[in-house]
């Protein structure tokens, strides 16, 4: 059965306002939502943000948090 995010198409945004995946993104990568930077991408696709997050977050956060949220 499908999780409850397309990480593909669901936004950062999306994300952010949904009260399970917020906790898992504050657990996991407590700096994101208050980074200045989430302004000018919250409205991309997660899985595109994943990707480009290679060089700024270890990939076993990367992995976590992917993993966490499709498990939604």
């Amino acid at each position: 059965m499908p999780g409850k995010f397309d990480l593909t198409i669901t936004t950062l945004q999306h994300l952010l306002d949904d009260r399970d995946a917020r906790a898992i993104i504050d657990e996991v990568v407590p700096e994101l939502p208050h980074n200045p930077m989430v302004a000018f991408v919250k409205g991309m696709p997660v899985d595109k943000l994943l990707q480009m997050a290679g060089d700024k977050l270890p990939a076993d956060k990367v992995d976590e948090l992917r993993q966490r949220i499709e498990a939604l």
